[in-house]
This record gives structure tokens, sequence and C-alpha cells, in this order.
């Protein structure tokens, strides 16, 4: 069931969720690291650092450069692709499937109240 707001109800909610996501004072992710940790978690594996700066229209330091925040955050693990050594998977991890379902729970909260 598609959902219709109006791009000023977008905008407060993308601002509202963006706003408690700096004040909670944990996890505070740029814009290419909440996109990245998005499309790990929403979208099938294998992932990639050359498929996520493919996909982002990026460079490949710049996923790096993202990957190793998110790294010391826990919220994604990087391991050597065992078939092709030259890649570098990305996975998952339990404290980033929690973030994200956190951030889900927080984008629902604040959705459910925008004014009609």
């Amino acid at each position: 069931m598609p959902v219709e707001i109006r791009p000023s109800q977008a905008l407060k909610l993308w601002h509202d969720v963006t706003l408690d996501l700096v004040r909670d004072g944990e996890t505070d992710l740029t814009a290419r690291q909440m996109t990245i940790l998005l499309t790990v978690y929403l979208e099938p594996p294998p992932h990639t650092v050359r498929g996520l700066a493919a996909k982002l229209g990026v460079t490949k330091p710049a996923i790096t450069r993202a990957l190793d925040t998110m790294g010391a955050m826990g919220i994604v693990d990087r391991r050597r692709d065992p078939v092709d050594r030259r890649n570098v998977l990305i996975q998952r991890t339990v404290d980033g499937a929690l973030w994200v379902e956190s951030l889900g729970d927080v984008i629902v909260k604040r959705a459910k109240g925008l004014p009609r």
C-alpha cells in the first residue's frame, strides 16, 4: 500500500529523523555512509567495494573511507572474497542490523506524527 505525503511532509519527516539521529549521540552517519549501510542491509548480497562504488557513482577510495568509519563503529565488516581475492566483500553485522532496525522504528514513529 503506497503512502502519499506532500513534499513538505517528506522534508519534515527527513528533518525529524535526521535530528533524532544527531541527538542520540551514538552513530552519526553521513549521507554516503547511510546510503552504503541501507544498500548493504536492504539489498541482497553480495556487496563489494567495486559494486558499491559503481552503484553510488563514487570512487572505490570514497567507499573505502566510508567503510573504514563504519567498520570502526561495528555496523559493517569487510572480508576478502575467497573465490576472487581481488574483491572485498561487505558483510552485515549484528550491531548493524540492530541499528538499521532501530532506524526503521524512528522513521515509523516520526511518520505517525506527521500532520494530516
